[in-house]
């Protein structure tokens, strides 16, 4: 099954860019199947519009794209930057538009909406790759990772997604190109690990 890469950096020169290039690249090079968006250069638009969210919404075509992709994924990797701690609303809105009842979840009968839903993305493995401009130390004394929870438990695990691994890299913007070389061989050894043969449901 393809592993599904998700993009988020305006700049098509940031280090985010590398690191999806990168992760691409290494699955290739495992033989795995790779579907890369590079979602600002795609045009995708992150406004999730009224009609969209009834459940069996018609859906615009690049929208039902993604969805069929995200439901054949055999893995996932998101690679964005930390904006407040947050991710960019590109892929806040991917999340909104993709990531829908019958597609990553579904509230089982009877259910109105107020429980516990089935998450349908298993058993696939994801991995998030973020890059920042705030030493770790303070991320983690000052703000507590907001990333870490949004994504591990918020979204994916929302999903039914139990294998989730994350790198967050920085302080981007005062590294070395060494520095940088170093992280992206940290970037192909995650994703040799997530999704070599011993990865369980990847």
């Amino acid at each position: 099954m393809p592993v599904s890469i998700i993009l988020a950096h305006p700049d098509p020169n940031s280090f985010n860019h590398a690191i999806a290039a990168t992760a691409e690249r290494t699955l290739t090079e495992m033989g795995r199947k790779t579907r890369l968006h590079d979602l600002c250069a795609e045009g995708f638009d992150p406004v999730l519009p009224a009609a969209e969210m009834a459940r069996g919404a018609v859906l615009p075509p690049l929208v039902a794209r993604h969805c069929e992709e995200i439901g054949e994924a055999g893995g996932l990797i998101l690679v964005h930057p930390n904006w407040w701690g947050m991710p960019p609303a590109m892929l806040k809105g991917w999340v909104d538009r993709v990531l829908r009842p019958g597609v990553a979840y579904e509230f089982l009968p009877g259910d109105g909406g107020e429980g516990v839903p089935v998450g349908l993305l298993r058993p696939i493995t994801a991995v998030v790759f973020n890059t920042s401009n705030t030493p770790q130390e303070r991320e983690r004394a000052v703000f507590g990772d907001p990333l870490e929870r949004t994504w591990r438990d918020c979204v994916l695990g929302f999903c039914g997604v139990r294998t989730v691994e994350r790198r967050m890299f920085g302080v981007v913007c005062t590294s070395s190109p060494q520095q940088r070389a170093a992280w992206l061989e940290e970037v192909a050894q995650t994703v040799r690990t997530a999704f070599g043969p011993r990865a369980g449901g990847a």
